[in-house]
């Protein structure tokens, strides 16, 4: 067979496995689709599929493959973080500002403490810390790892749960929209470069004024040449963050992130998120479970992944529980909004990708972090329900 041929097996294999699995065993309780494709990619990495049929993954999963897969794979999550980036609500979050800072910062900063103590403790084994990380870049890389809410995941769990748009909803938003900010400007201190610092306060110098220039322009467009402008835009700062040795995606998020939300029309943002996630991102999950390995031990890749998610997860609902006393929130609530942030798919597995590239974890890292991303995201919905239909009895009753 020619590369096109095996190309086509490889996207079908991608396209309908996740598919499939998700469809017949209705996994939408506690594993929604896009968790399901996670899994698929780790499945049909090396670590798995690779270890049981490796002729057969040597010849899928050729170079020529997976670097066409690659280039498919790259402009799927630019794509992704910069809708991300656009969504930021920071104007709603300045207006509650009090709220939002104090709920943001417990609910990152908890989880990021118990999650570098959690990296601490990895540090002092072998096969975790990358060949070219600091310490310091590494345990901060793990903590911030922990602390994550994929803001785009948990837009698209509380569609389904149809809270999206109701008060609690908005608020909660506002929370994972300051906590990304936070986690990107974390993600740029650790990459930087002090070889390479001239390049990356240039990129920084020239986004702030193109931005600007960029901005202007953007507000005399029409609504459909935005949308052909904003791709160029982030084509550029892509390339820009990349080239001063920061990162792509950091170069993506910074993109939209100077955006209006509101120079676009909500439902085709909406539905372009959509399409993306559909047509192209399974192949970013692809991309990442080829990157999976269980090289310190399978044992040792489980123990660290479960040691991670209890930091994690305890650190976000402890955090969250430290807000809601301070500002006084009904009975139920903290808990509720908790359990929602812990959504990490996606965002972590972009922030781990980028980690993983820079050399500042090794891939036993990364397959750690992978399985507690995929582990947070598939508690969310079981917790979350029963307490919505409980929150929503006791409104009833006291209405």
């Amino acid at each position: 067979m020619n590369t096109t041929e095996i190309f086509l097996i490889a996207m079908l294999i991608i396209l309908s496995v996740p598919y499939l699995v998700w469809r017949l065993f209705r996994t939408d309780h506690f594993a929604p689709l896009v968790v399901v494709q996670i899994i698929a990619g780790i499945l049909l990495g090396p670590g798995v599929l690779g270890a049981a049929f490796p002729e057969y993954y040597q010849f899928v999963f050729n170079p020529a493959v997976i670097q066409s897969l690659n280039g498919i794979a790259w402009w799927a999550v630019m794509l992704f973080v910069w809708i991300a980036g656009i969504e930021l609500d920071l104007k709603a979050a300045w207006q509650h500002r009090r709220e939002s800072g104090i709920t943001a910062g417990l609910a990152l900063g908890m989880p990021l403490l118990f999650g570098c103590g959690a990296a601490l403790v990895m540090l002092a084994g072998s096969g975790w810390i990358g060949p070219k990380a600091l310490d310091w870049q590494f345990v901060l890389g793990v903590g911030m790892a922990c602390a994550v809410t994929a803001l785009p995941i948990l837009i698209l769990l509380m569609e389904k749960m149809d809270i999206l748009r109701r008060p609690l909803g908005q608020r909660i938003l506002r929370y994972a929209s300051v906590d990304d900010v936070a986690i990107w400007g974390v993600l740029a201190l650790i990459l930087m470069d002090w070889h390479r610092v001239g390049k990356q306060l240039a990129f920084v110098l020239a986004f702030i004024i193109v931005g600007a220039l960029f901005r202007r322009l953007m507000a005399r467009l029409s609504a459909s040449d935005r949308w052909f402008v904003s791709l160029i835009w982030l084509a550029l700062c892509g390339f820009g963050a990349d080239w001063s040795g920061l990162h792509y995606m950091v170069g993506a998020f910074l993109a939209g992130a100077i955006m209006d939300a509101d120079w676009f029309d909500q439902k085709q943002l909406d539905s372009l998120r959509h399409h993306v996630l559909l047509v192209i991102m399974p192949v970013f999950f692809l991309s990442t479970g080829l990157r999976t390995n269980w090289g310190v031990g399978g044992s040792m890749v489980f123990l660290a992944a479960a040691g991670l998610l209890v930091a994690s997860v305890a650190g976000k609902l402890i955090g969250v529980h430290m807000a809601g006393r301070i500002l006084r929130w009904q009975p139920g609530e903290a808990s509720l909004i908790g359990w929602l942030l812990q959504t990490k798919a996606l965002i972590m597995i972009i922030f781990a990708n980028i980690l993983l590239d820079k050399q500042i974890i090794t891939q036993e890292s990364f397959t750690a972090l992978l399985l507690m991303a995929v582990g947070s995201t598939m508690l969310t919905t079981p917790v979350v329900k029963p307490k919505l239909a409980r929150m929503a009895a006791l409104l009833g009753r006291s209405s």
